[in-house]
């Protein structure tokens, strides 16, 4: 066991509350609905970047490279200034959403290049040019540029042409639980001497405003280089500076007088270091050296190529020598955290494969922050400030007056999406069951609470519209983490969990049965269901004339979540029969799935289309009638994603659900003859149940492997590629859909990521582990096609393992070419030393080149790359 497998445990038993403090706070706050209280919901321009240094968060803070504890008392983050800006960098700059011409973006560049679990060491890098930051120029270039254009990038601006820039390194490592080194590593990367202001920041959430709680905590100088840290959940810590820096104290109070042009009682205000460095306004800090936020200000000149340390402690009171074994903690905690990947990555011969599986950790762990939102006191407004208009009352999440949420939760991408996503949730869970399953099992468990679960069973979609409709992957992701830790564990999992778990996602599944299923006939809507804009119409809008969408993908989820239920079910009945009549019940669901898709409404209707033998959304038209939206999409593959094999060792300790099985095959025969058959054993005596028989399996595939629909060199495009030249177009109208490899062109869901083309990472990793499924079924001797019209025909799993090489090939080297897919054309990325292996793990890919698109810190989902990078049985 690993030093750091070793405080896992500590932690998992509650021996040591090493996960008290670590990277929980968020990059961008401003710009959230939290902190919106306009009439009508415009968040993006009741707080903005500008106001980001003067306003005091009501739900959270925002920071670079930032560290708090779990329930963010106290923040830790850094600050710099080249001289130039006419702001310090506190907080890293982006566009929003109606400022970008694909919506929000952070236009920054800063990268995560290691953590561990407990947090116990953690590194990132932050690139600061030397110049004056191009703030002006990034939004007034972004404005002038259309849909049809990609988006403007810091790198675009040149400033970072001539390396007149700053790297600057951030670690943290505890030595104890609260006892916390905070190093920082300047580099001058140009070409002559440059001066660089480093603020290391120490600061208290504000509580004490709103009229709740007056109690404010404290920071107080006590010697030239250190100052008590004091709040009644924390106890008294203190924070030591290295080297004598100059201490700056404020309060972290909303500066009413700028924002809003009144008076204040207040005297001293969150941007009030800000203003005595970069305004040189010396009655914005306080000379009695207290506060409530306080930097240790370092100046630091060097020259071309040369790098310098900066050193905080924040511990116990106490000690006279705070920096004596320092670096020898330091060095003791980074080869920990190699030693806890070097037992991770064992299997894993290749150094690039092992750098980009480390990093997309790193990031996993590095997404990890603090959520506060209680959405009736949102709604209704503070004491102690003016009353919110009365027009949110029945706006934005005004139905979820049960949604209370104060918690450590994994976010997509922690700038441009902070706040949860069910469906990404749910597949961040993967890779961080990898590393740490009782954090994984955690967030599977958070969204089953009552305090984020609505009432009714509906999980909480995400902030902007909770009540919006994701995929229900949710049972999926709690079997899987599940069997993960089980085979770590060799034993018989947790129950527990598992148990708990089944009898909450019954309540969800009853809400998709209720809510989803307009007719009662067993075909589910849903909405966008997580694919923005892929369809011909938005999916979440309502169709006029009553017109609405039958889904094959909503329908082909619940039948998926029907068999996630069922294998739950069948798990528990090991131990427990009573759980062989829910399983059979749940097997009975998939049944009536399976044949409303072939007889919508009982119309005759089949959502699989003989004639091009692919699955569409059904258009039920104003007059009752059903028209097939003829458009060959990601859509059209999930019914893949609904498949189970069940072995026999399972079945013989199930005997009741194969009783109930068997009778509801031999007498709904027309039920029978929907699915795969049962009756006959595959491989090694499994047997299988699907939506596909083996002919509509090799036809979806016929189409998925052919490079000229959906196969690209970096994984399965989200809509096929012969709409490039022939657009899908809608009875004749100006309804289009066409093939969009990058930046979407159109402003369906605020437009802001595409499903029109690229690469996306969660279905993807869907459709191999269905595939493998299909494989254990069927053998070696069920061969498809691959690529389509190659002549060359493999095995399902064979596909699997290629596709998943492919989705490796958008981040590793090239071997040919040294170049990295994701990197795109640009050179200095490519190639300059101090770049080309630092990682970016986007939203989404480009569906021709696999250059990395839409958010670029969104290792969340995209995360999924570190299990594809695990050899199989690893």
């Amino acid at each position: 066991m690993t030093a750091e497998h070793q405080r896992l445990h500590e932690a998992d038993t509650k021996q040591k509350h090493w996960r008290r403090f670590g990277p929980y706070l968020s990059e961008r706050q401003w710009g959230t609905v939290r902190e919106d209280y306009s009439a009508g919901g415009d968040a993006w321009n009741y707080t903005t970047h500008d106001q980001a240094r003067s306003r005091a968060y009501r739900w959270g803070e925002e920071g670079l490279a930032g560290f708090c504890d779990s329930k963010q008392h106290l923040c830790l983050s850094l600050a710099l200034w080249n001289g130039q800006d006419g702001l310090l960098k506190e907080q890293l700059f982006g566009l929003s959403g109606p400022q970008g011409n694909h919506g929000e973006d952070v236009k920054e560049l800063y990268y995560f290049l290691d953590n561990t679990p407990t947090h116990s060491y953690q590194k990132a890098l932050y690139k600061y040019p030397q110049q004056a930051f191009p703030y002006e120029r990034l939004v007034q270039e972004n404005a002038q540029r259309d849909r049809t254009q990609p988006e403007f990038e810091l790198l675009d601006t040149g400033i970072f042409d001539e390396r007149r820039y700053f790297d600057v390194f951030i670690e943290y490592a505890k030595a104890d639980t609260d006892d916390l080194l905070l190093h920082y590593t300047i580099v001058n990367r140009g070409p002559d001497e440059a001066t660089l202001h480093v603020l290391p920041q120490l600061w208290f959430h504000n509580t004490w405003a709103w009229g709740y709680d007056e109690y404010r905590p404290s920071l107080t100088a006590t010697t030239a280089n250190q100052f008590t840290v004091q709040h009644r959940d924390l106890g008294e810590l203190v924070c030591y500076a290295d080297g004598g820096p100059e201490l700056l104290f404020c309060d972290n109070n909303t500066n009413c007088k700028r924002l809003y042009g009144t008076s204040s009682l207040e005297p001293y205000f969150k941007d009030g270091i800000n203003n005595y460095l970069v305004e040189k306004d010396l009655q914005t800090i306080n000379p009695a050296r207290t506060g409530t936020k306080a930097a240790a200000h370092y100046v630091l000149t060097l020259a071309a190529g040369a790098t310098q340390q900066v050193r905080l402690r924040l511990g116990p009171a106490g000690q006279a020598q705070p920096f004596a074994d320092f670096e020898a903690l330091l060095s003791q905690r980074q080869a920990e955290a190699d030693a806890f990947y070097a037992a991770i990555q064992c299997d894993i011969p290749d150094a690039d494969a092992r750098l980009v599986q480390r990093q997309a950790f790193a990031g996993m762990l590095w997404g990890k922050q603090y959520y506060n939102y209680n959405v009736p006191r949102w709604l209704a407004g503070d004491p102690a400030q003016p009353a919110p208009p009365p027009e949110r009352l029945t706006g934005r999440n005004a139905e979820w007056k049960n949604l209370d949420n104060n918690d450590i939760i994994s976010m997509p991408d922690i700038w441009e999406y902070p706040w949860y996503a069910a469906w990404d949730l749910a597949f961040h869970c993967i890779p961080l069951a990898q590393i740490d399953s009782e954090f994984a099992k955690n967030q599977l468990q958070l969204l089953c609470h009552d305090w984020y679960m609505h009432p009714n069973g509906q999980l909480p979609a995400y902030e902007w519209r909770l009540g919006d409709v994701n995929p229900p992957v949710h049972a999926w992701a709690v079997f899987r983490v599940f069997k993960m830790e089980q085979k770590r564990r060799g034993d018989a999992g947790d129950h527990a969990f598992l148990q708990t778990m089944f009898h909450r996602l019954l309540l969800n599944f009853t809400w998709w049965v209720n809510r989803k299923d307009r007719d009662g006939r067993n075909i589910f809507e849903g909405g966008f269901l997580g694919l923005d804009n892929i369809g011909v119409f938005d999916r979440s809008a309502t169709l006029p004339g009553g017109a609405y969408l039958e889904q094959a993908d909503g329908t082909a989820w619940v039948a998926m979540f029907a068999l996630n239920m069922m294998r739950i079910a069948l798990e528990l009945s090991q131990s427990n029969p009573v759980y062989q009549d829910l399983a059979g019940k749940f097997f009975e669901h998939f049944l009536y799935i399976a044949e409303a898709m072939t007889n919508v409404g009982n119309t005759d209707l089949d959502l699989w289309d003989e004639e091009d033998e692919f699955y569409y959304d059904a258009l039920k038209t104003e007059d009752g009638g059903h028209e097939l939206l003829r458009v060959r999409t990601m859509v059209g593959l999930i019914p893949m994603f609904a498949v189970e094999v069940l072995d026999e060792n399972v079945l013989a300790g199930a005997p009741k659900f194969v009783a109930r099985m068997n009778w509801l095959l031999a007498n709904r025969p027309q039920l029978a003859a929907l699915v795969s058959h049962w009756q006959e054993p595959g491989k090694s005596a499994t047997r299988l149940l699907s939506l596909l028989r083996g002919h509509r399996l090799k036809r979806l595939l016929f189409r998925m492997l052919d490079s000229k629909e959906f196969l690209s060199d970096y994984g399965v495009r989200s809509l096929s590629r012969v709409y490039l030249e022939k657009p899908y177009v809608f009875r004749d109208t100006d309804i289009t859909v066409n093939y969009q490899p990058a930046e979407s062109q159109t402003s369906v869901f605020g437009g802001n990521s595409n499903w029109r083309g690229p690469v996306w990472m969660p279905v993807n990793f869907m459709l191999i582990e269905s595939l493998q499924r299909f494989h254990h079924y069927f053998g070696d001797d069920f061969k498809v096609e691959y690529p389509t019209h190659s002549g060359q025909y493999v095995t399902l799993l064979d596909v699997a393992d290629e596709l998943a090489k492919r989705l490796t090939h958008l981040f590793l080297r090239n071997p040919d070419t040294g170049l990295r897919a994701c990197f795109g054309n640009r050179a200095l990325l490519q190639q300059d030393p101090h770049f080309k292996d630092y990682l970016l793990f986007n939203e989404y890919f480009n569906g021709d080149t696999g250059e990395g698109l839409g958010a670029s810190h969104q290792t969340g989902w995209t995360g999924l790359i570190t299990k594809l990078l695990q050899p199989k049985g690893a």
